[in-house]
């Protein structure tokens, strides 16, 4: 037992998952509670810190944001703005219409900055958290590789990249049929292939457009017309429009249902949307309103049939059938809710209060906060608004 306490390392803070939320977390940590950095870690099994953002947003081509200039990493909602300043002049612009929508480089290189000045590198313990229990004065961690460590305050930030929806029909067994957010990126058509794509949201039109550009042959098969969209939900929901009728909504289902229909699923914005139909009315696209009924596998290559009725013949198909909708975290979660019977709605997502705290030590950010915070809590914005509930909640207590 004495080893064992020697071996745990304890924290004051444990922040679970290194993307876009944990890492703005950890910052307003740092920023404006002061907490020494060597009391805060970030466990992620990533090689480093936001690494499954810049991949993800790499493989789709994505060259601007679709999320303003003033969603950032940084507490100033004009730093970004301001990092911009003195640029050299790119060939991709830093900012593009409307709401000066930041450059992808512009912005991963802003967030490197954020995490030097802040020194979050430090805090990332490179290894997967498998296992978690609520004690009397903290929680302990179960890591794969590294033991356990021991958090006097624990926030979940876990994302839904790890958990990719794959159709019925799509054998995960080929090589000739991936994901597009699959963690195995090998699988990328390196020579010019005929390519089904699925899917009708913006990466699926991001992919589409950067398999073009590559010399592919692609044929896009989505289930719905083409939808437009600037943001994926109204900017409505970012402040009292509508957050204020949501948060007097006391069942948890009806407050899911505002969430789902408030969501722009399979949308993309507008310019986007204009470089996809042109692409279309030009013929590099083929595009196909409808579904996949089956897919058939052999040595001569794949054949799709489609729901229209026809029958479409290619060397691969790519799923951009964005993620699965089940509360992510796994046996994490589930242990963590199994040690101290948190609650939990009908659709398993945690229910909060409104500090975000889901235990006296245990809070939660992004997806696992959309009861709270709605259909905005996936988003940048989304870790925004969780550090503007953690910092109210800390400086009460502190004061």
């Amino acid at each position: 037992m004495q080893a064992e306490k020697e071996s745990t390392r304890t924290v004051d803070w444990l922040i679970v998952g290194g993307g876009i939320h944990g890492v703005y977390l950890a910052g307003r940590l740092v920023a404006d509670i002061a907490v020494a950095p060597e009391q805060i870690a970030i466990v992620d099994p990533a090689e480093s810190l936001l690494s499954r953002w810049k991949s993800l947003t790499a493989t789709t081509g994505m060259t601007h944001l679709r999320s303003p200039s003033v969603h950032h990493l940084d507490e100033d909602p004009f730093s970004l703005l301001r990092f911009a300043k003195g640029k050299k002049k790119p060939k991709v612009k830093l900012f593009a219409y409307p709401n000066d929508r930041p450059a992808l480089r512009l912005f991963n290189a802003h967030c490197e900055h954020v995490m030097d000045s802040l020194g979050l590198h430090s805090m990332h313990i490179r290894d997967r958290a498998l296992r978690a229990s609520v004690n009397c004065d903290s929680v302990r961690v179960e890591l794969a590789e590294q033991g356990q460590i021991r958090a006097h305050n624990v926030i979940l930030a876990l994302g839904a990249s790890e958990q990719p929806f794959w159709p019925e029909w799509a054998p995960r067994n080929s090589d000739r049929v991936h994901h597009i957010f699959s963690p195995d990126s090998s699988n990328w058509p390196n020579r010019k292939e005929s390519i089904a794509l699925v899917g009708g949201g913006i990466s699926a039109a991001q992919v589409a457009l950067r398999l073009v550009d590559e010399g592919h042959e692609v044929s896009l098969i989505s289930r719905h017309s083409l939808r437009k969209h600037q943001f994926d939900s109204d900017p409505g929901w970012l402040g009292p429009k509508y957050m204020n009728h949501f948060r007097r909504q006391k069942n948890y289902d009806c407050r899911r249902e505002l969430i789902v229909e408030a969501r722009h699923k399979g949308s993309v914005p507008p310019d986007v949307y204009l470089q996809l139909r042109k692409t279309i009315a030009d013929s590099r696209i083929n595009w196909h309103q409808g579904f996949v009924r089956e897919l058939h596998v052999d040595n001569h290559g794949l054949a799709l049939h489609l729901s229209e009725g026809r029958d479409l013949k290619v060397d691969r198909v790519m799923l951009a059938t964005g993620f699965c909708p089940q509360r992510p975290g796994g046996e994490l979660v589930d242990s963590l809710i199994a040690s101290a019977s948190l609650p939990c709605a009908s659709c398993g997502y945690p229910i909060v209060d409104s500090a975000l705290r889901w235990h006296p030590r245990v809070r939660v950010a992004g997806p696992l906060a959309e009861l709270e915070l709605g259909p905005v809590a996936r988003n940048i914005v989304g870790a925004r608004r969780a550090g503007e509930r953690l910092m109210a909640s800390v400086n009460r207590v502190a004061s």
